[in-house]
């Protein structure tokens, strides 16, 4: 092949590659706008199993506000300022390290906080939460729980679970880490399992569910959860 040809070649191609940038170059522009909304604005999570509810829905998808806390740059942990603080009630998605994957959980601890668990009930800073039984059967009970910022329903197991698992502290949350625990609490690995939460690895907040499968019966739509806000005061 000689020069002509080999200039032929690459003129043809070059010429091919403009054609099939003009006649897409909107899709692509779509396309990372997305990923960078995606990255850096909200997102979508799913929630998988049963530590959240009866909040959270094992096949529920909910909407991440990825500018809830912090400006971060895309694709990173890096802030570039903080917006807000997370505050107790919040429930918040976590890029957690220790447990090697993605967390939903409700923070009940901010910095400064002192925690303290007896039998699933919370002490927080010396004064006990307030409960409310809403409902009971053979395998749960699901109560209000009233925290000092926010109330929301969690479920407790009616059958036999170790007290010792029921309980925890008193502790201090140390600065720039937060206290979480699952609405589900004796079906939960949240902070009594993994820790304190760093404020870098929370990712945003969540205030609604955008649709829900029921993996229980063919994964079929759940019309009742169809952007069905999360239940916080």
């Amino acid at each position: 092949m000689n020069d002509l040809d080999k200039a032929s070649i690459t003129e043809r191609l070059v010429s091919n590659l403009n054609l099939f940038w003009k006649e897409n170059r909107q899709f692509f522009l779509l396309l990372t706008c997305i990923v960078f909304f995606k990255s850096a604005i909200a997102d979508l999570s799913s929630i998988s199993g049963a530590s959240m509810q009866p909040t959270l829905l094992d096949g529920d998808k909910v909407w991440v506000n990825k500018l809830a806390y912090d400006i971060k740059i895309p694709f990173t942990e890096i802030s570039l300022g903080q917006l807000s603080d997370p505050s107790g009630g919040d429930v918040v998605i976590i890029d957690s390290k220790k447990a090697a994957k993605r967390l939903v959980k409700r923070i009940v601890g901010v910095p400064g906080d002192t925690i303290y668990m007896q039998n699933n009930a919370l002490v927080i800073n010396g004064e006990a939460a307030h409960y409310e039984v809403l409902s009971t059967d053979d395998d749960s009970i699901i109560i209000l729980e009233e925290l000092p910022d926010k109330t929301h329903q969690a479920r407790l197991s009616n059958r036999f679970v170790s007290r010792t698992a029921r309980s925890y502290g008193p502790a201090v949350v140390p600065e720039g880490q937060y206290f979480v625990l699952g609405d589900n609490r004796d079906n939960s690995a949240d902070s009594r399992v993994y820790s304190f939460v760093p404020r870098e690895e929370i990712i945003g907040r969540s205030n609604s569910v955008v649709f829900s499968l029921d993996s229980d019966n063919n994964y079929l739509p759940r019309g009742e959860r169809f952007l069905a806000g999360l239940d916080q005061n």
